[in-house]
């Protein structure tokens, strides 16, 4: 299911000789697919899947299985004795690319969104590719540079699970600019992000809030935990690093950690069960969800008006 095109380096990154992996190997054939702008799939590339599985098995209790119809030997992960997959683990031929977990959106039509996204400033990077019968692929990047993948949904449309333990939480995309990614995604995405039924799974924030200025803007998958002091301590035992100690955001307790060979993700132990904390409000403006009163960004300008309804992005929310 990988697709052989040239190699990338990035932020995030594609599998294999630059090859689009995961966001194929989506979960839950036969259900509907994610909302366009919907986090729908993660994908770790590594020098060593086998050691990744043994670091996330423990980790996260993840099970293993080759990925339907693959051929570069990438593996989904499962929670122990479940058949909805999670996530993706796929060999990185070329040394020179990335070990990156690589976040990927659902859309309906990858072809208009790419045109979509060259024409919001940003590239992208490998066209939509279809990847057998499970869908259709594509990788781009922002017009900051920050990596993110596409998915088309055939037979496979998403996560089988997420917002728990073990499986994907959130997702941050820490951007030089907020304001410019907010009008950037607000293009891509605007009812993911600001319609009246949204609930998003992603928010912007200043990339030198928590990294160095060298870093380049990336978007950091999170992943669920009930004690993130304990992750942590599984994390340093089996070879990671703690890249940020756990520090508090509206949506809960979060640390940034490397795998035992250098992909960065992040740790999520949310605030009070599945509760979440308000963030800060204005005498005279709407209720917002958790995190982002900063990262609201419409093409509209932040002074003019919403519709009623519209609010800005959320903290994760507990839905299957």
């Amino acid at each position: 299911m990988a697709i052989e095109t040239g190699a990338v380096t990035g932020a995030g990154a594609v599998t294999g000789a630059g090859a689009v992996t995961g966001a194929g190997a989506a979960a839950g054939t036969g259900s509907v697919p994610y909302p366009e702008g919907v986090p729908c799939w993660v994908d770790a590339q590594l020098p060593d899947v086998e050691a990744g599985k043994r670091f996330y098995g423990e980790l996260f209790g993840w099970t293993f299985r080759v990925a339907p119809g693959d051929g570069a030997h990438e593996v989904w992960a499962y929670p122990s004795g479940a058949s909805t997959p999670l996530a993706a683990l796929a060999p990185k031929p070329d040394g020179r690319l990335p070990t990156a977990w690589t976040l990927h959106f659902a859309t309906p039509d990858a072809v208009a969104l790419t045109a979509r996204i060259t024409a919001a400033g940003g590239q992208v990077i490998i066209p939509p590719t279809p990847v057998g019968t499970l869908g259709t692929a594509a990788l781009a990047t922002d017009a900051e540079g920050a990596v993110f993948g596409l998915w088309q949904a055939g037979r496979h449309t998403g996560f089988g699970r997420r917002h728990e333990p073990g499986t994907f939480a959130w997702a941050e995309l820490y951007a030089r600019d907020t304001k410019a990614a907010n009008s950037f995604y607000a293009h891509l995405f605007h009812d993911a992000l600001f319609g009246p039924d949204a609930a998003p799974d992603f928010g912007r924030a200043t990339l030198t809030d928590v990294f160095p200025a060298e870093m380049p803007p990336h978007f950091l998958v999170h992943f669920g935990t009930e004690d993130c002091e304990a992750a942590l301590g599984t994390v340093s035992r089996l070879g990671g690093r703690v890249q940020v100690p756990p520090f508090g955001t509206s949506y809960g307790n979060v640390a940034v950690v490397t795998d035992n060979q250098g992909a960065s993700f992040a740790l999520l132990q949310q605030w009070d069960g599945n509760g979440w904390r308000e963030a800060p409000q204005e005498a005279d403006q709407a209720e917002q969800r958790p995190d982002e009163l900063r990262q609201r960004g419409d093409d509209r300008g932040e002074d003019e008006a919403r519709p009623a309804g519209e609010h800005g992005a959320t903290g994760p929310e507990d839905k299957g």
